[in-house]
């Protein structure tokens, strides 16, 4: 029988997770006590928090044989917490990490966690970053909590209410890779009988890439609004058009080039691939806008226009179908 969270005391399964997990160069007092400290060069802190729920965020196991794994929950945490505060043009300097875990999780699934965390942060390029403490407490489903904090490192943080009309929308990262993969996953269909590309858009579900780099690099060029697409293009397009107050008009054009990865796995299940880049969002790209006389940063590709007018996403100027996730309709 596998060793589980019930066999072991808390600080015996503590003893397994910390020498799994990367230090924070940011911490001056570290995990083991009430409570970390860290440094704040400039003076300010960056934060975010987010939350994976088993079932919700996650399912264990699949019909068609499919498991999701401790690194997987673990990558896509350390992920979706990155992404925010490179959304701000931040630098990422540590995470706390909430463990929620029924009795009979096996021990090595949450040891795989604590390696999914450390690999992300360091392979997606979280320089410095680390794990610097967090809670264990028991319950009837898995839930993983992470809040992450980042430095500006002397800069402006980057809001979603500074686009202007004549301004270009630009995307760093992919969209609609995770949301594809997602419906693969969903869909019942044998793993086996999935080519190398249609397995790659569930690797991007699993172990989404954000383009880290990328946020502190547009901040410097001059952004005037990011952020990271979490719910979808167009859902957190609208969101930057609402607090901006303008129109952001997307290019059916390059829309379609990011849908043309897409293309085999919509045909294997009869789907639109532009909906997945519509409305997914898992990829946890980055969308900025930039002024007209700025030259786009390397990593970002224009995708889009800024116009005057009530705040509103069209794409070719015409009302889009996918909107996107909401947390409470799905």
């Amino acid at each position: 029988m596998p060793l589980t969270v019930r066999d072991l005391s808390e600080s015996a399964l503590l003893e397994r997770i910390f020498p799994r997990l990367a230090r924070a160069e940011a911490a001056v007092v570290g995990r083991g006590d009430d409570a970390a400290v860290l440094a704040a060069p400039d003076g300010r802190t960056v934060i975010s928090i987010d939350t994976l729920v088993q079932d919700k965020d996650f399912r264990l196991l699949r019909e068609n044989g499919f498991a999701t794994t401790g690194y997987d929950v673990g990558w896509k945490c350390a992920a979706q917490n990155l992404s925010d505060i490179n959304a701000m043009g931040a630098r990422a300097t540590s995470l706390l990490v909430s463990l929620t875990l029924p009795g009979e999780t096996p021990v090595e699934w949450v040891e795989a966690l604590a390696d999914g965390l450390t690999d992300a942060i360091e392979q997606l390029g979280a320089t410095g970053c680390g794990v610097i403490g967090g809670d264990l407490g028991g319950g009837t489903e898995i839930v993983v909590t992470a809040a992450v904090t980042g430095t500006l490192e002397g800069r402006a943080p980057v809001l979603r209410s500074g686009a202007r009309p004549g301004d270009v929308v630009a995307l760093a990262g992919t969209a609609g890779r995770a949301a594809a993969g997602l419906a693969l996953l969903e869909s019942g269909t044998d793993i086996e009988d999935l080519g190398e590309e249609e397995l790659g858009l569930i690797a991007t579900q699993c172990r989404p890439e954000p383009p880290l780099e990328a946020g502190p690099e547009a901040a410097r060029a001059g952004a005037r609004a990011m952020l990271d697409i979490s719910d979808g293009l167009i859902r957190d397009a609208g969101r930057i058009a609402t607090a901006s107050s303008v129109a952001i008009d997307f290019d059916p054009e390059a829309l379609s080039e990011l849908a043309r990865p897409l293309r085999t796995a919509g045909r294997l299940l009869g789907k639109s691939p532009l909906e997945w880049v519509l409305g997914g969002g898992e990829d946890h790209g980055l969308l900025a806008v930039f002024g007209p006389e700025i030259t786009l940063p390397p990593r970002f590709t224009a995708v889009g226009s800024v116009s005057a007018g009530t705040p509103r996403v069209t794409v070719g100027s015409q009302a889009p179908a996918s909107i996107g996730w909401d947390h409470f309709a799905h």
